[in-house]
């Protein structure tokens, strides 16, 4: 029996390596191992503002040139439909090809998700039941939901700190000379516990502000429309909910990296005997609390030091990058 020759046409980076990992895949009853031919290839098919039909036939197009029986499609950007419901997949059973939206799968298990879902697509395009058009959708809110959370763990919000190594430089640098100065001693143990809670969720949203503000990652709607305001709406959330995320693991990381280096380098009976009070390592435990806040204010100004695409880079997945990065270029 002849193989189905199967295409996958990926995103670049992490739904291309998805892609690969499923050059094994086979039939669901797994009696006929050679019964499909995977070939990955990849390359960005949609641009974020195209409708899926569109996504549908430039897939399309490739299966005729490399000559494959069916083509699916593996995107890291969301996808909807003309009512303005998010779509898991949209498949077209009688040219035999299918995109799937890896955002509407959620954060979960993404690669097992991923793998079920494209075998079967194949399974359902080789032997189809009905040549309708088919959009497999989300229900309303908790289908936004699940896009949303999709997004931000495509984004990566954990590498942010790694992406923007001047701001790394900046706070690391803040935090060893706040933590040996005696002003920055007395002014934490004047500080109450919630007087230091608040300092904490203002440096955080200083920080992202600054983020979005310096590497304009605000995305405007293209027109006047409620579905482009929408979008709009979640892409600016997905973006606040990364960075938020991302500098929270940063100050934690500041917290622990300050703490070491203070327990190191200070004794809290050198310090009472500064400041003229008593002190014991549980004041350092403040201290350094406040040093976080001060050093993740100084990791805002080493982004400055960072280019626009960096701070893309280090804020978003690829694919969203290279949509960015094109909308920037059309505003300029």
């Amino acid at each position: 029996m002849k193989p189905i020759r199967v295409g996958l046409v990926a995103d670049p980076a992490s739904p291309t390596k998805m892609a690969r990992a499923m050059s094994d895949l086979g039939p669901l009853d797994g009696d006929d191992r050679d019964g499909w031919e995977i070939e990955v290839v990849s390359e960005p098919f949609t641009l974020g503002y195209e409708d899926v039909e569109t996504a549908l036939s430039r897939l399309r197009a490739r299966a005729q040139q490399r000559e494959w029986d069916l083509v699916i499609g593996v995107t890291e950007l969301p996808l909807r439909d003309d009512n303005g419901r998010y779509l898991l997949a949209a498949i077209d059973p009688q040219r035999r090809t299918a995109v799937l939206s890896l955002p509407a799968l959620g954060g979960l298990r993404v690669n097992a998700r991923a793998r079920h879902a494209v075998r079967s697509l194949v399974s359902g395009m080789a032997e189809p039941t009905s040549p309708d058009e088919q959009r497999v959708s989300l229900p309303g809110l908790s289908g936004r939901g699940r896009v949303l959370f999709g997004m931000v763990l495509a984004n990566r919000p954990w590498l942010l700190a790694t992406g923007l190594k001047s701001a790394l430089v900046a706070a690391l640098a803040t935090g060893a000379v706040a933590t040996v100065d005696s002003t920055v001693w007395l002014i934490a143990g004047s500080l109450s516990g919630w007087r230091l809670g608040v300092a904490t969720i203002a440096s955080i949203a200083i920080v992202v502000g600054w983020i979005v503000i310096d590497g304009e990652l605000w995305d405007h709607p293209a027109d006047d429309s409620a579905e482009a305001r929408d979008r709009s709406r979640l892409y600016n959330t997905s973006t606040l909910l990364t960075l938020t995320i991302g500098v929270l693991i940063c100050y934690v990381a500041l917290y622990v990296v300050n703490l070491a280096w203070a327990l190191f380098v200070l004794d809290p009976a050198v310090m009472g005997d500064s400041l003229g009070t008593s002190l014991d390592y549980g004041d350092l435990f403040v201290l350094v609390w406040f040093v976080a806040s001060a050093a993740t204010i100084g990791g805002a100004l080493g982004t400055g030091l960072e280019s626009d695409d960096a701070i893309r880079a280090a804020a978003y997945s690829k694919r969203e990058e290279e949509r960015r990065a094109r909308l920037a270029k059309e505003r300029t």
